[in-house]
């Protein structure tokens, strides 16, 4: 099964930007639409943004439409988020999870089979 490993997340101020970075293991990321999550606390997973497995889908939560913008390189099997114009509600763990049942990313964590430990995205106002 594939191991997924969260990085890049900090702190930075509002407005500022940061660009997480999943990379897997163990088997090709490629086999997976991706979706990336994030958890503040006190509040329930939601979906911020996915990605299916050719890169040539992706899908944003309202949210951060237009501020985040997601992407893949399967060669170097890695998916990464882009995150600009952060703002303090932006504040979370984010995780990235892994598909293997479907070619599209979907916004639902149940339909994800793997994920990773998590990265703390902190802005402060």
């Amino acid at each position: 099964q594939v191991q997924l490993v969260e990085s890049g997340g900090g702190l930075v101020q509002d407005g500022g930007s940061l660009r997480l970075s999943c990379a897997a293991s163990r088997r090709s990321i490629s086999s997976y639409a991706i979706g990336w999550f994030r958890q503040a606390p006190g509040q329930e997973r939601e979906f911020v943004s996915g990605i299916s497995r050719s890169g040539g889908t992706t899908d944003y939560a309202d949210s951060v439409k237009g501020r985040f913008t997601i992407s893949r390189d399967n060669a170097k099997n890695t998916v990464s988020l882009q995150m600009n114009d952060l703002k303090p509600e932006d504040t979370a763990v984010y995780y990235c999870a892994a598909n293997r049942n479907s070619a599209y990313s979907t916004r639902r964590a149940n339909d994800y089979d793997y994920w990773g430990q998590g990265t703390q995205v902190t802005v402060s106002s």
